[in-house]
């Protein structure tokens, strides 16, 4: 079994396996024609799987080991980036990357959640959990870019927030809570994206914005299938079940208006083609932050309150 492949994916590992097999082999002309041959059956089997994916499935792909990460999408979408550290009253988390960054002509705070690749940097960043300190150093640079008039555009990518005893007994909730409250009258744009895991209240606190996108294969929700699972049916093993009734891919979002837009992916998802997911996604904000630079503030404030009140509601 390929360990960067998941269960579902293994068919395509095997073939993938072949035609690299296949490539090792030098001055053999003869066999260019098997090697086409064998790309074609991968493209087509690919096709087939992810044209058909479970909601299950489709939340395994948004925590792939391959998949990309906050900084990787830092490095490789934005003309510039300078790193802002800390929350001026406790500490700098790591769990919680943010900045002044700029794609073109367009300078922009970004705030994003980074979880960590290699053992070494899943401790280092929390494994993208971020603590009260991280939630109040982004406020601080929410309350920055407003004061220097600078859109607001995040990175949603966390399985929750830290619920360690040192992070509630610093005020966990209250930090969640104060974002939530400041976001929803601040004076500039603010450009949601989840390119990855959307876990709860953890991916709320900087996920309350005029615009909220999210790559095909990412997930959003109040709590993850195996947390739902081990309450509902008190067991975790019953993940795929709970992840159907959670409705918390980008169609069951869109379709209730919690989304707006969808970027798609590469076939296979982001770890099958990174430089392409890279070249949606800078598209996509660059396409939105013109969009919501033309829209007066008042304007803003107006539709972002419509969209927050209109949350909940639905018809029988």
């Amino acid at each position: 079994m390929n360990l960067d492949y998941l269960d579902f994916e293994q068919p395509i590992a095997e073939l993938e396996g072949k035609i690299q097999a296949l490539e090792n082999v030098k001055n053999n002309p003869d066999i260019a024609p098997e090697i086409d041959a064998l790309k074609a059956k991968s493209t087509a089997l690919t096709e087939k799987i992810f044209s058909s994916l479970s909601d299950w499935q489709i939340s395994q792909l948004a925590r792939h080991p391959k998949r990309l990460y906050t900084l990787d999408y830092i490095e490789a979408i934005f003309d510039e980036f300078t790193e802002l550290h800390g929350d001026r009253a406790f500490a700098d988390d790591k769990a919680m990357i943010g900045g002044i960054a700029k794609i073109g002509n367009t300078s922009f705070m970004f705030i994003g959640q980074q979880k960590g690749r290699t053992t070494k940097e899943k401790l280092h960043h929390n494994f993208g959990m971020a603590r009260p300190e991280g939630y109040r150093k982004a406020l601080r640079l929410m309350k920055m870019a407003e004061k220097f008039s600078m859109p607001i555009v995040t990175f949603i990518d966390t399985p929750g927030a830290y619920p360690g005893i040192g992070a509630e007994e610093r005020g966990q909730s209250e930090a969640i809570a104060r974002n939530l409250y400041e976001m929803s009258t601040l004076k500039t744009p603010i450009i949601s994206i989840i390119i990855g895991e959307g876990g709860s209240g953890g991916a709320l606190a900087i996920g309350l914005s005029d615009i909220t996108m999210m790559f095909e294969y990412s997930i959003y929700s109040v709590i993850s299938p195996e947390g739902c699972a081990s309450i509902l049916y008190k067991d975790a093993s019953k993940a795929s079940i709970a992840a159907e009734s959670l409705k918390l891919t980008s169609k069951h979002l869109k379709k209730n208006k919690l989304v707006e837009k969808i970027i798609p992916e590469p076939l296979g998802g982001i770890h099958r083609n990174p430089e392409q997911a890279c070249e949606l996604l800078k598209k996509a904000i660059k396409k939105q932050l013109k969009a919501v630079s033309k829209i007066p503030t008042d304007q803003l404030l107006r539709e972002r309150h419509t969209k927050l009140l209109g949350f909940g509601r639905f018809n029988e």
